[in-house]
């Protein structure tokens, strides 16, 4: 049996869930564009991602490599050619893990309006 978090531990465990590389990786509004590209193209390689795109392939192989960094898209490699493509399931554990650390924080920090 587990004993449940103190609040201390609760709000570290949130803050850390909040403050991560996967929130700072989509606070630019720039890189949220990249991610779209990935996301409309699929499987894509930096030069059919940044076609469409007013930055430099260069600033779009920058941001891409930040959401790689955050788990947000996953990169695999074939010849000298790197591929990108969203990984679904690493963003949904993400969010899962925000969302479970944000309920046991609730009754801690934030519990319901009692009407």
């Amino acid at each position: 049996m587990t004993t449940p978090p103190t609040r201390t531990q609760a709000i570290e465990a949130a803050i850390a869930s909040l403050d991560g590389a996967f929130f700072k990786a989509l606070c630019e509004p720039p890189r949220v564009a990249v991610l779209k590209r990935v996301m409309q193209l699929g499987r894509a390689d930096v030069t059919e991602i940044a076609a469409e795109l007013p930055q430099e392939r260069s600033v779009v192989s920058r941001h891409l490599q930040i959401l790689l960094e955050a788990g947000i898209v996953r990169a695999s490699k074939v010849g000298r050619q790197m591929f990108y493509e969203v990984d679904g399931p690493s963003i949904i554990q993400r969010l899962e893990n925000i969302l479970l650390h944000t309920k046991s924080i609730v009754p801690l920090c934030c519990p319901a309006k009692e009407e």
